[in-house]
């Protein structure tokens, strides 16, 4: 004799045998809400009833096409749980749809043994509402012809009562999974409106969208339609290596096609070979089925988020609103945080503007209150009557103060006519001599602070169209930063050269410290007006002399900076002959 049906521990009393069988699977429905559960409680009352030594049902996978073995009562749990449509007696009642019975199996060709031993064999179909099957019972006895025509009809019934439980519970996991995503989706739209910083919400979409699909990864790629490029923003959940970081020409990329359809796209099979060259797709093997949603607000396509899943598969309908509805979230939230930036910008470029202006006026005063003091100090110079001998150094401190006050002079006067300064007062200059008198002044300072000069002249002389004391204003502010960058002493080595803008001949001034360097959060504007690496900085030297350069029709750049030293290097037009 066979193992006897074995009885499941139920969650809530078993009906007693006098209740019908068909009202006590129903009620299966009321106990659980889960279907593997209600199988084998089903299965339980069904192998009561009919008294099989064996028993099983199996569920057809959609992916697979085959029949899975979800319960059973006396199969052994080894071998082959999952057979082919028509495989076997169950296979051949799923297959066609109709109930069956082998009352020999002996003499039928269509039987497949499960288990050694069975004779007599019954099957009938799970049928959903529409007629499709959704899976086969079967039950089996040892001796010959102990199933009849009768057993096959009351097991029909009861076939019939399991598929609607079955398909209840199913409706209702899907209702509960949709209440699920839907509260998911309201939590995420949330998260993501509050996202103010660009990477943090790339991030939080990714997140969310590989949570809330159950897939393997999910990226965000950023569109630029101008360009015509495509960068991936976020990654999520994709091995090493990631995909190629930068600009990448959308033509080149799997995403293209969502972008110019502007309609989500499905890619069954990513590791074939015709999607190997594609540049954006992640290089983990795992991946296989992706599902990508173009990003777009108001007609215009800022990206495309694309959900990666380990297996192949086809996409449902339920899964592609799922998507759509992450990726109008994600626009939006994008388009919302892109928003705030400039709002940002706008506010930053408002109150430095009203700083301009304010310091403007308080020049204007300034400048005002020094030209008088500054008047009466060139009268009392030009009046002293001080005649050094040549070679003695006070004879050229006394004809560099001379200048600084003509200097003072003329800053005083751009100031009070607006900082405008007159092209008529440039001169042709020996761009040496400006270099040597601009050094003479810091002599002293860099002497205090054991900072070591080294000055490599051009060969020949190097003449440029300049007001000098704006030249040497811009020397002066890239000595006196680069002096401030070393506090315990260091080297600063300044080489002029000629050398070629294009076609320009021009002067090249390359000054290189040996200090702290610039830090790295401002380096990528260190001309802006009042930005400053130092507590004590105004942040106005590098902009006046970006300024003051420009003037000329030159230029100043940062040509490197890091822990080891800072190097600057300016550009003027050499003087035509």
């Amino acid at each position: 004799m066979a193992d006897s049906p074995a009885s499941p521990s139920p969650v809530l009393p078993v009906p007693t045998a006098a209740i019908d069988p068909r009202l006590e699977i129903a009620w299966l429905a009321t106990r659980t809400d889960d279907p593997n559960a209600a199988l084998r409680d089903i299965l339980h009352v069904m192998a009561r009833e009919l008294q099989p030594q064996s028993g099983s049902i199996a569920l057809l996978n959609p992916d697979t096409g085959k029949l899975e073995i979800e319960a059973e009562v006396g199969v052994p749990s080894e071998g082959e749980r999952a057979f082919a449509l028509g495989q076997g007696v169950p296979g051949w009642a799923a297959f066609h749809g109709k109930p069956t019975l082998s009352a020999d199996t002996m003499g039928d060709h269509r039987y497949r043994a499960l288990r050694p031993g069975v004779r007599s064999q019954l099957a009938a179909p799970l049928l959903a509402q529409d007629g499709q099957v959704i899976g086969v019972v079967a039950l089996e006895r040892d001796a010959p012809e102990s199933y009849g025509t009768a057993d096959l009809d009351q097991l029909v019934r009861y076939a019939e009562e399991a598929s609607h439980v079955l398909q209840r519970l199913w409706q209702l996991g899907h209702l509960q999974g949709k209440a699920q995503q839907l509260e998911t989706l309201l939590t995420t739209g949330q998260s993501l409106v509050a996202k103010l910083e660009q990477q943090e919400l790339f991030d939080t979409l990714t997140r969310d969208a590989r949570d809330l699909m159950d897939a393997r990864a999910a990226a965000l790629y950023l569109f630029d339609a101008p360009t015509a490029k495509v960068r991936v923003g976020s990654l999520t959940g994709a091995a090493p290596p990631p995909p190629p970081t930068g600009d990448l020409p959308v033509d080149s990329c799997a995403v293209a096609s969502a972008i110019h359809t502007r309609r989500a796209v499905a890619f069954l099979d990513i590791q074939s070979v015709e999607y190997h060259d594609l540049a954006d797709l992640p290089r983990d093997a795992s991946l296989r089925s992706v599902l990508a949603t173009p990003l777009v607000y108001e007609g215009e396509v800022l990206g495309v988020l694309a959900i990666f899943f380990d297996r192949v598969q086809r996409f449902d309908n339920d899964q592609k609103r799922l998507a759509a509805a992450l990726a109008s979230l994600g626009a939006v939230a994008l388009q919302n945080a892109r928003l705030y930036s400039r709002v940002f910008r706008s506010e930053e470029s408002l109150r430095k503007n009203d700083r301009l202006t304010t310091l403007g006026l308080l020049a204007a005063e300034i400048a005002h209150e020094i030209r008088n003091p500054l008047t009466v100090l060139k009268l009392l110079h030009g009046g002293l009557g001080a005649d050094f001998p040549e070679g003695d150094p006070r004879r050229t401190d006394l004809r560099v103060i001379a200048e600084k006050l003509d200097q003072l002079e003329q800053i005083v006067a751009r100031v009070l006519n607006f900082g405008r300064a007159p092209s008529g007062l440039h001169t042709r200059c020996d761009l040496k001599e400006i270099v040597e008198d601009t050094l003479v002044l810091v002599r002293l300072k860099l002497a205090q602070n054991k900072i070591q000069l080294a000055f490599t002249p051009p060969e020949r002389t190097l003449v440029v169209e300049a007001q000098k004391g704006q030249i040497q204003q811009v020397l002066l502010n890239l000595l006196i930063n680069a002096m401030q960058a070393m506090p315990d002493g260091g080297a600063i080595a300044l080489t002029l050269s000629p050398g070629l803008k294009g076609s320009t001949p021009v002067a090249v001034l390359v000054l290189a410290d040996t200090g702290s360097g610039v830090p790295e959060k401002i380096r990528g504007r260190i001309f802006d007006s009042f930005l400053s690496g130092r507590p004590d900085g105004t942040g106005l030297g590098l902009a006046i002399a970006q300024r003051v350069l420009l003037s000329h029709h030159g230029e100043i750049e940062l040509v490197a900076t890091g822990p080891d030293g800072t190097t600057f290097r300016v550009t003027l037009p050499l003087a035509k002959n």
